[in-house]
């Protein structure tokens, strides 16, 4: 398939291309019921959203077709549900991942950051959830890095979850982080009237040998 940059950029922050503004419209989510589950935030798409055409865009980033070694870095399996805020699944989402490798490098040509590329690394993956709104992604857990500005970003994952009617731009963060309470998006969710756990995933078993387990449930505002 042709993976192609979305023209829209949610969230604030400073990507390793610069500083992104925040959308007037992009603050806060819409009120709910208190009933209802909180939405996962929008956030930025980042610069490193890929370009062109990828090999594989399968759901296991940690090994590629044809190649003998899985790629660097301590194994992760990341699964959870899409939902609507009132609990109903979101089954046939296209649910993208990508994210740097265990280095904190990019598989992008704009990364100018000096880590090393790992060429068994796939960096981004996609696939539809299932009936019950399930997705399930096995990668590497991605390192640290810095920004042009001086900043260092907290490990993280990009995620882009579309529906039939709403698209969301989001991250994924992992609990424990020393950066977590200084990363720039993550440390400013509070102010933007967003709560920090719902998108920091739990500790949970893993079905994959040597690898850490993550569940990390998304709250997409897509209409039943």
């Amino acid at each position: 398939m042709i993976i192609t940059r979305r023209s829209a950029v949610f969230g604030i922050g400073v990507g390793m291309g610069g500083l992104i503004a925040l959308p007037r419209n992009a603050v806060a989510a819409p009120a709910l019921a208190s009933t209802g589950l909180p939405p996962t935030p929008m956030e930025m798409m980042g610069p490193f959203y890929p370009l062109r055409r990828l090999a594989e865009d399968d759901a296991d980033l940690a090994h590629l077709a044809g190649h003998s070694k899985a790629a660097k870095g301590q194994l992760i399996e990341v699964y959870g549900r899409v939902v609507r805020p009132d609990g109903s699944p979101v089954a046939g989402a296209t649910v993208s991942l990508w994210q740097a490798n265990a280095a904190g490098r990019y598989m992008h040509p704009s990364d100018r950051n000096p880590a090393p590329l790992d060429p068994d690394f796939q960096g981004f993956g996609q696939l539809r959830t299932g009936r019950g709104g399930d997705y399930r992604f096995v990668s590497v857990k991605p390192g640290q890095y810095p920004t042009p500005q001086g900043l260092v970003r907290t490990p993280h994952l990009h995620f882009e979850v579309t529906g039939a009617q709403y698209r969301l731009v989001t991250q994924m963060y992992f609990p424990g982080e020393p950066l977590n309470d200084s990363d720039f998006l993550r440390s400013t969710l509070l102010a933007r009237q967003f709560d920090p756990a719902t998108v920091t995933a739990a500790r949970a078993d893993s079905h994959v040998d040597g690898a850490l387990g993550y569940r990390w449930d998304i709250v997409l505002l897509e209409p039943a």
